[in-house]
């Protein structure tokens, strides 16, 4: 499907279902992507189904509104990536640009969500709202990073919220904004401390009602802590997105 281009700019909507097939693996009843949101499925492994998401032109730029709705549903292990890292850019229209992500998993579903990093470019304004909605029994793996500005440049207006839900409970709300016209303090000792990368990660398992995770540091720029259900949100900060990317993962990896 095309998306739609607007006086206010382009319109798309991406659309994932995962579901148990019955036979041990997963199947995707629907995999749409609309103009710049295309989707691939990709080889998976075991009982998960793979999914990549692939930039089919540049953006968002001002002006635009693109939104991923994934879905894992009772049964279903479903993990979705991206090809490359998304650039917000200044466009000819002044409004600012927003990417909604709606994630929902069932019970009994897993949902890794581990796309590549956003990049906010110079004159760049964009709203990023991600919202996940979890059941009691629901296994998620979240990864966001974002970068601020390219090489050598200063970076665009981004603003970032994070919503989790579990069994309807509110369990995360936390929002960030960075870059020119932010609230003031962003960059300073409390916030960034001149870091360009930041990044963080939510992991969710039913085993955590009974055995929460440690709150703990990791390092001087990341650390570890427990959310009020069954899931941890890790946070870190990292001068370059190489660096960030390797806090993630390490912190990631003592889950396991």
């Amino acid at each position: 499907m095309d998306g739609v281009t607007t006086p206010g700019g382009v319109r798309a909507t991406a659309r994932i279902v995962a579901r148990g097939d019955g036979r041990g693996g997963t199947s995707l009843p629907v995999l749409e992507g609309e103009g710049p949101l295309a989707l691939r499925r990709t080889r998976g492994s075991g009982a998960e189904a793979r999914v990549m998401l692939v930039g089919a032109m540049s953006g968002p730029l001002g002006g635009d509104h693109f939104t991923v709705d994934a879905r894992a549903e009772q049964g279903a292990g479903l993990r979705v990536g991206s090809a490359a890292a998304t650039l917000a850019l200044p466009g000819q229209d002044k409004a600012a640009a927003r990417y909604d992500v709606r994630l929902s998993v069932a019970d009994g579903a897993e949902l890794h969500w581990l796309p590549e990093q956003l990049i906010s470019a110079h004159g760049s304004d964009l709203y990023v709202g991600t919202r996940v909605d979890l059941a009691a029994t629901a296994r998620l793996v979240l990864r966001e990073e974002q970068v601020l500005g390219r090489t050598g440049e200063e970076p665009g207006r981004l603003t970032s919220r994070l919503t989790v839900r579990i069994a309807g409970r509110c369990v995360l709300d936390q929002e960030l904004a960075c870059g020119p016209g932010a609230p003031g303090g962003w960059d300073g000792p409390a916030g960034l401390a001149g870091h360009r990368a930041v990044g963080q990660a939510v992991v969710a398992r039913p085993e955590f009602a009974a055995d929460p995770p440690t709150a703990r540091m990791l390092g001087q720029d990341a650390a570890v802590m427990p959310l009020a259900g069954p899931a941890a949100l890790v946070t870190a900060v990292a001068p370059d997105a190489q660096r960030l990317r390797r806090l993630l993962d390490e912190a990631l990896a003592s889950f396991v």
